[in-house]
């Protein structure tokens, strides 16, 4: 199993606290990997948040590709961030030729298109991107979206946070969401390292998803551009809630309804029953099939939790008005938050949805079986 921690705060904070909740739960990981995703981002990106953020790794070649690539579509670089990168990483850690984090204007010739244009145009500069990169692995692009930062790397997590000098770096934010990889499934494999990203849009899980074939063959139906990819069945579970909102203009209260829908007697006696019922046999392919528990943050910075019926890949939420952590182990919590006291933890149950939107005063609950207006 992976282990998830994440955190949402008044306060940015360093990626090194949830680099050290990873750590306290490293029993459950093996150390393959971690991937970082932050937003809401404080430090040198503060007021940088309005332009799109370029998080990759490049070697000299591909860095060359990236800038001739940006320079003929008008892109400029307004700020660049470079991690560390040391000749002589720790064991299980890979040498990098560099490691950038790079804000850039706009092109002119975007200055009259509307938000929905803009954003499509990101996403596609960034498929692009992935593409030219893809052969040698001269680029990997993880993520260009205006206020996001993303960083994913093979090896233990302590061990990648040490390499790259984050106990030093000015890198901050609200928003962080860590994951440590325990390689199953798939070869190690960077675009396979969750958190997955997809225009406002992350989510992580811990769990299987053995209907991964006829999710991705649905979604890649649908004919949008990014829903593509999917080196990890769990890639999916970021674009099901991207088709939720945006091509079925639903909130993340109908997520579950469509990941893991009720049924038998608790749909029938459902007071939206018919609706329910109408959106499982539309979105029947989109069931997920296996054990899991997904941590998610939205474009409006609301951070959720949820979970299948089998529960058995748990998860809790912990924290205080201001600050709150969602963890797979209570042990995650303890070591990002050591103070709280345990009447302030919360454990979703398998028809619950764990909500802190971004004022950040309370975790707000929606079951299965409350209306679609309902959220406690």
């Amino acid at each position: 199993m992976c282990r998830l921690f994440a955190l949402t705060s008044e306060q940015p904070e360093s990626p090194m606290r949830a680099i050290r909740a990873m750590d306290a739960m490293r029993e459950g990981h093996d150390g393959s990997g971690v991937g970082i995703y932050m937003t809401e981002l404080g430090g040198p990106f503060q007021d940088l948040k309005q332009f799109p953020i370029l998080s990759g790794i490049f070697t000299r070649q591909g860095l060359e590709k990236l800038d001739e690539y940006m320079n003929q579509h008008g892109f400029e670089v307004k700020y660049s961030h470079y991690l560390d990168v040391s000749d002589n990483p720790p064991p299980g850690v890979p040498r990098r030729d560099h490691y950038i984090v790079r804000a850039y204007d706009y092109p002119e010739e975007w200055q009259n298109l509307s938000r929905a244009d803009i954003e499509r145009k990101l996403m596609l500069t960034r498929l692009d991107l992935r593409q030219l990169g893809s052969e040698n692995e001269e680029m990997i692009v993880y993520s260009f979206w205006p206020d996001v930062i993303m960083i994913k790397e093979i090896g233990d997590p302590m061990s990648v946070a040490r390499s790259l000098g984050l106990e030093n770096t000015d890198l901050q934010a609200k928003v962080i969401m860590a994951q440590g990889r325990q390689n199953t499934n798939y070869a190690i494999n960077l675009y396979a390292c969750h958190p997955f990203f997809l225009q406002g849009y992350s989510t992580m899980t811990n769990g299987e998803n053995t209907a991964f074939v006829p999710i991705k063959e649905f979604l890649q139906s649908r004919g949008f551009p990014g829903y593509s990819g999917y080196q990890s069945d769990s890639e999916v579970f970021t674009h099901i809630l991207h088709y939720i909102q945006n091509s079925l203009n639903l909130d993340v209260r109908a997520y579950k309804h469509v990941i893991t829908p009720l049924q038998g007697g608790d749909l029938l006696k459902h007071p939206d029953s018919r609706f329910l019922q109408d959106l499982k046999q539309v979105c029947r392919r989109l069931i997920i099939d296996g054990p899991n528990c997904t941590i998610g943050c939205l474009p409006d910075k609301t951070m959720f939790m949820a979970q299948d019926r089998k529960k058995l890949r748990p998860g809790v939420v912990g924290g205080k008005p201001g600050i709150y952590a969602f963890s797979s182990e209570i042990c995650g919590i303890d070591a990002a938050l050591p103070d709280l006291g345990r009447e302030n933890y919360f454990q979703p149950m398998h028809q619950d949805t764990a909500l802190v939107t971004h004022d950040r005063q309370e975790v707000k609950v929606c079951s299965q079986m409350d209306t679609l207006s309902q959220v406690h």
